[in-house]
């Protein structure tokens, strides 16, 4: 699969007429929870060439590439990207700390050295929480659940936790978090859950896990009234992402007057 992936970063610089700068995989292969039957989810930044962001017609800042039963491939151009590290999108910062990477370049490298005066807590905290709430009300409230959503609130529950203690941004992989922020009491009950579904294609439904829905009772609240009190984050400023897509831009010519 990984020379799959790789042709098709290369089918898209040649089709698209873009660099590709980062690739990584953002889905539940980067969690470290897959099922036998997960999908690729590849997540991808590029730079187009100088004329295409002077042109008077908008250029589309997202390239969706492809999307079956195997591959899940889109990505952001620069300029996007950018603007939302400006806003502390917590997306790109998962990006950036993904364990499986397939493509990156002294660019990008470059340029993640500049990521962390961007991150806000405040902003964090409101991403996961959300996600966590809003997939805690629509798949776990009755008597028998779909188990594998569990992962979809642990998850976000446990990075914004990372965050409230630690005030950065959350690893990816999400034996890390558990082992971190994991109350105790629960870790054996994930543990088996996750095996559970690292191992069978569709875990399907079950009862309720009344432990975890305790947890998540207590601590969501708890979290919310924590991304309430944080101030609002100042962030550097516009002119380093200027500067870091300006150089992007740089790159891309390089690159192509070298071949």
């Amino acid at each position: 699969m990984q020379s799959i992936i790789q042709q098709k970063l290369h089918e898209i610089e040649q089709q698209a007429d873009v660099a590709v700068l980062y690739a990584v995989e953002s889905g539940s292969r980067a969690w470290g929870f897959a099922s036998p039957d997960s999908d690729y989810d590849v997540r991808f930044v590029y730079v187009r060439r100088r004329d295409d962001y002077l042109r008077l017609e908008k250029t589309s800042d997202v390239l969706e590439w492809q999307l079956d039963e195997t591959l899940d491939i889109s990505g952001w151009d620069l300029k996007k990207a950018l603007q939302l590290m400006y806003k502390s999108n917590p997306t790109i910062f998962e990006w950036d700390r993904s364990p499986v990477v397939y493509r990156s370049t002294p660019f990008w490298q470059q340029i993640r050295q500049n990521f962390a005066p961007y991150f806000s807590v405040k902003s964090g905290l409101y991403h996961y929480l959300s996600m966590a709430s809003s997939n805690y009300r629509t798949y776990l409230q009755e008597d028998t659940v779909r188990l594998k959503k569990y992962f979809y609130v642990l998850r976000p529950v446990l990075a914004a936790q990372w965050i409230a203690e630690r005030r950065c941004p959350p690893p990816i992989l999400f034996d890390i978090l558990a082992e971190s922020v994991l109350p105790a009491e629960l870790r054996q009950i994930v543990a088996e859950l996750k095996t559970q579904k690292m191992q069978t294609p569709e875990i399907g439904r079950g009862p309720r896990i009344p432990e975890l829905n305790a947890y998540f009772d207590r601590v969501i609240p708890e979290l919310m009234t924590a991304a309430e009190a944080e101030d609002m984050h100042s962030t550097p400023g516009w002119e380093p992402l200027n500067r870091m897509f300006l150089d992007g831009i740089r790159f891309f010519e390089n690159e192509a007057s070298a071949l």
